[in-house]
C-alpha cells in the first residue's frame, strides 16, 4: 500500500510539473500569436488589394510586355514553396499541411518533375523523407520574414531562366485563433491566374470580362512598378499567415495539454486520497483487532 501511495504521489507531481510547463508555453504562444495575428490580418488586406489590382490589369495587358507574364503551353516543371514550422508542439498543423500537399500533388500531371523550396524544418524533413527534389531551404533564418527577399529572387530567376514553368505557395492560412486551413496559391506566371484557390478553383482571370482601364503613363511602366510589390506582398502574406497559424495552433495545443494535466492531477489526487483513506482504515482496523485480542487473553 505504501509503495502504491508513493507511486501515485510521484505521478501527481510529474503531471503537475508538466502542466506548469505547458501553461507557460501556452502563455508565450498566446503573446506571440497576438503579434503575429495583427501582422497577418493587416497584411492580408493589402495583399488582397495588390492581388486584385494586378490580376485585373493583367487581363487587359499584352503578355509580351513583360517576361513574368509569359505562360508556358505546358506546366511541365512547377516550383512549390512550402512554408511550415521549425518546431513541433503545434497540434496537427503540419500534419494537415502535408496531407493537403499530398492531395495537391496528386492533381499535378507529372509529380517527378516538381521542385521544392522549403521554409521551416518540419517541411524540410518531410520533403527529404519523401525523397522529393529540394532545391533550397531557408529554415535557418532567424526570422521567416527575412526569407521573403531571397525567395522572390530565387523563384523569379528560375522562372525567367525557364528552370521552372510556374511558382506555387503552399502554407497554412490563418482564419482565426481556433481555425487554420492549408492553402495553395500560384503566383507565377500571372496570366491565367486564378482569383481565389481557397474558395473558387474554376474562375480564371482570362475568363473574366475585360475592364476598360485608362493606363498612364504606359502599361510597361505600370507593370515594372507593380510586379515587385505584387510578388513581395504575396510571399510576405504567406509567411505572416503561416507564422500566425503556428502560434495559434501551439497555443491551443498547450492549452489542451494544460487542461489534460489538470484533469490528471485531479484524478490522481482523488485516487491518492481514497488509497490513503483505505490505508488509514486498515491501520485502525489492525489496531482495534490487536487491542481486542490482547483483552481476550
Amino acid at each position: 500500500m505504501a509503495n502504491n501511495l508513493k507511486a501515485i504521489k510521484k505521478r501527481t507531481k510529474s503531471a503537475g510539473n508538466i502542466g506548469q510547463i505547458t501553461k507557460a508555453m501556452e502563455m508565450v504562444a498566446a503573446s506571440k500569436m497576438r503579434k503575429a495575428q495583427k501582422k497577418a490580418l493587416e497584411g492580408k488586406i493589402y495583399s488582397e488589394k495588390i492581388f486584385e489590382i494586378t490580376t485585373s490589369l493583367m487581363a487587359d495587358i499584352n503578355p509580351k510586355l513583360h517576361p513574368l507574364l509569359k505562360k508556358p503551353k505546358i506546366d511541365s516543371k512547377p516550383l512549390i514553396v512550402l512554408i511550415s514550422t521549425n518546431r513541433g508542439l503545434c497540434g496537427s498543423l503540419n500534419l494537415n499541411l502535408f496531407r493537403f500537399l499530398n492531395n495537391f500533388l496528386t492533381k499535378m500531371e507529372d509529380k517527378l518533375k516538381i521542385d521544392f523550396l522549403t521554409v521551416g524544418k518540419q517541411g524540410f524533413n518531410q520533403i527529404i523523407k519523401t525523397d522529393k527534389n529540394l532545391i533550397a531551404d531557408f529554415s535557418d533564418a532567424p526570422n521567416f520574414y527575412q526569407t521573403v527577399a531571397p525567395i522572390i529572387e530565387l523563384t523569379t530567376e528560375r522562372f525567367l531562366q525557364n528552370q521552372n514553368t510556374s511558382v506555387w505557395l503552399v502554407y497554412s492560412d490563418f482564419i482565426n485563433a481556433l481555425r487554420q486551413e492549408p492553402k495553395y496559391k500560384r503566383i507565377l506566371p500571372l496570366t491565367g491566374l486564378k482569383t481565389d484557390y481557397a474558395k473558387d478553383n474554376k474562375t480564371e482571370i482570362g475568363e473574366k470580362k475585360k475592364t476598360d482601364f485608362i493606363i498612364e503613363p504606359s502599361p510597361e511602366k505600370i507593370i515594372d512598378t507593380l510586379l515587385p510589390f505584387y510578388l513581395e506582398s504575396q510571399v510576405r502574406e504567406a509567411v505572416f499567415e503561416a507564422e500566425a497559424s503556428e502560434h495559434s495552433a501551439r497555443m491551443m495545443a498547450m492549452k489542451n495539454a494544460s487542461d489534460n494535466a489538470a484533469e490528471l492531477v485531479e484524478g490522481l489526487t482523488l485516487e491518492y486520497n481514497k488509497a490513503r483513506q483505505q490505508a488509514v482504515t486498515t491501520e485502525i482496523s489492525d489496531i482495534v483487532t490487536a487491542k481486542i485480542s490482547m483483552e481476550v487473553k
